[in-house]
């Protein structure tokens, strides 16, 4: 049907409706909402375990250390956040590149082959590590949120901490007094039987989820459920020492000896669980709950 000539066809136009537009836009709009809240970096966002970690830079030598200020007196804190601010920086970092030649032979009370002696399984060091550790770390949060106070541990006169690639340097409180315990009368053995200017080297201590995934990358013999996780647990090597005078010269199976008759005492009287380690030559070490008086 064609249109009668003269009449304009009619235009019906829509009137426009807020109701209706509305409705269209909330949507959209809370969409992009989202979008942004999403998008935008939270105040921890980006922090990784890297970060909480990071140590300051080390000095190498006595005469930049003698220009900082003393070591901080760390005491135990209950994130690791509030640890990372104190000082690291130590006295204590300088020695001997080597250890000496033309050594002297001290008095050793050897006590049998230390392979069957230190002979503690990783059961019975996860069992004892339960009672004094910490629950092993997981994901970013649980950095910040500890169950129980940790001590970051530095080099002293009592032992020094060898550069941690696959481990970090903190200990819960109890494992890091009986570290300290054991330099110690490790250097006072050392004085009664003629001397040695000599620290035991700490080669590992509380490992994170993003360090043991680093070492099972070289060390497919390394386990998940490694006790170093419950900050109780650390590695002393008994193959190299640290030397801060070359007089008078010790060897390294003599120090070994000592360490070991040290390790010994200790073991009986209670107060750790030992395992000599083949592969990574070390004393691997769980400190035990202290006994009160």
């Amino acid at each position: 049907m064609t249109a009668e000539p003269g009449k304009r066809r009619r235009v019906v136009r829509r009137k426009f409706n807020p109701l209706k537009a509305l409705r269209l836009l909330v949507p959209i709009g809370f969409f992009v909402f989202l979008c942004v809240i999403m998008c935008t970096p939270g105040r921890r966002s980006n922090i990784s375990e890297e970060d909480i970690y990071e140590e300051a830079p080390r000095p190498t030598s006595r005469t930049e250390v003698s220009h900082a200020e003393a070591p901080a007196d760390y005491t135990s804190v209950n994130s690791v956040d509030e640890i990372m601010t104190l000082d690291t920086v130590s006295q204590y970092l300088d020695h001997l590149e080597d250890m000496p030649g033309n050594t002297q032979r001290i008095k050793v009370n050897y006590f049998g082959d230390m392979r069957k002696v230190f002979n503690d399984s990783n059961y019975i060091h996860w069992a004892e590590a339960e009672k004094i550790g910490i629950e092993p770390l997981t994901d970013t949060r649980s950095h910040w949120k500890l169950s129980r106070p940790i001590t970051k541990v530095t080099s002293c006169s009592d032992f020094f901490i060898d550069e941690l690639r696959y481990s970090r340097p903190f200990l819960v409180p109890e494992a890091a007094a009986t570290l300290h315990e054991i330099g110690r009368r490790f250097r006072d053995t050392l004085a009664v039987r003629g001397g040695g200017d000599y620290r035991i080297k700490v080669t590992s201590l509380l490992r994170t989820p993003s360090t043991i995934r680093r070492l099972r990358r070289v060390n497919r013999n390394s386990i998940d459920s490694s006790v170093h996780k419950l900050a109780t647990t650390f590695d002393i090597s008994y193959a190299s020492f640290i030397a801060d005078s070359e007089h008078p010269a010790r060897s390294a199976d003599d120090l070994k000896g000592i360490l070991g008759e040290v390790l010994r005492s200790m073991r009986e009287e209670g107060k750790i669980y030992v395992k000599y380690e083949r592969g990574q030559p070390c004393f691997h070490i769980t400190a035990r709950p202290r006994k009160e008086n």
